[in-house]
């Protein structure tokens, strides 16, 4: 897997190179403003993108600015927003457009460098990973009307846990239930959200797509 990082923080920058490198993650470039992010991508063509959300020169939302364009110009390339700052209507917009492979996490809740590069790896192979506390507030802004107010307060609960990326091994397990009523849970978040199976979608993907447009 090959890496570009967008970090203005040249100590966090440089210890992340360091991290994924010793993880068998290739960093092809490691840059410090939104501008050098597209001009590495558009270079080395990576696998994904870690971009912080406030860059130079203005140091507001530069990153998120340049993910949106990244994901217009490079649809193939996954975005993993890391940052101290949770933005959902950014979260949002970058998966407006229907494409999977983009995740947002924070900062100050990693403290597990195998469960990022984990998170990493998904997000360039099409998933999504996001931080609890980021659907949390994904949640909180998403109250307008649609076929997401027909789920229950459990199959909400089972789409955030999609949205962060976990299995259904893994969601089975935070409710102490079985796989097979998490499988009945997905269904009926399937059938509720009118994703009828096709060979071109992935469903998961489609619900966890269709939870985030609504925030």
């Amino acid at each position: 897997m090959r890496v570009v990082i967008a970090e203005d923080s040249a100590i966090l920058r440089d210890g992340l190179v360091q991290l994924l490198a010793l993880r068998g993650v290739e960093v092809a470039a490691a840059v410090g403003d939104a501008d050098s992010l597209l001009a590495a991508v558009a270079e080395h063509r990576p696998d994904a993108a870690v971009v912080d959300i406030r860059l130079p020169p203005g140091h507001s939302d530069e990153g998120l600015r340049a993910a949106v364009t990244l994901r217009a110009d490079h649809p193939g390339t996954g975005v993993l927003i890391f940052s101290q700052y949770v933005e959902t209507k950014y979260a949002a917009q970058l998966l407006g457009d229907g494409a999977a492979g983009v995740g947002y996490l924070l900062k100050e809740r990693v403290v597990d460098i195998g469960e990022f590069t984990e998170a990493l790896r998904r997000v360039a192979a099409g998933g999504t990973a996001l931080d609890p506390e980021v659907v949390s507030q994904l949640f909180g802004a998403s109250r307008r009307g649609g076929a997401l107010d027909t789920l229950t307060p459990r199959e909400r609960e089972v789409l955030a846990m999609m949205a962060e990326g976990r299995t259904n091994q893994s969601i089975a397990a935070a409710f102490v239930v079985s796989e097979r009523a998490v499988e009945k849970h997905i269904a009926n978040i399937f059938a509720k959200l009118g994703l009828a199976p096709s060979e071109n979608g992935h469903r998961r993907v489609l619900a966890v797509l269709r939870y985030l447009e609504s925030a």
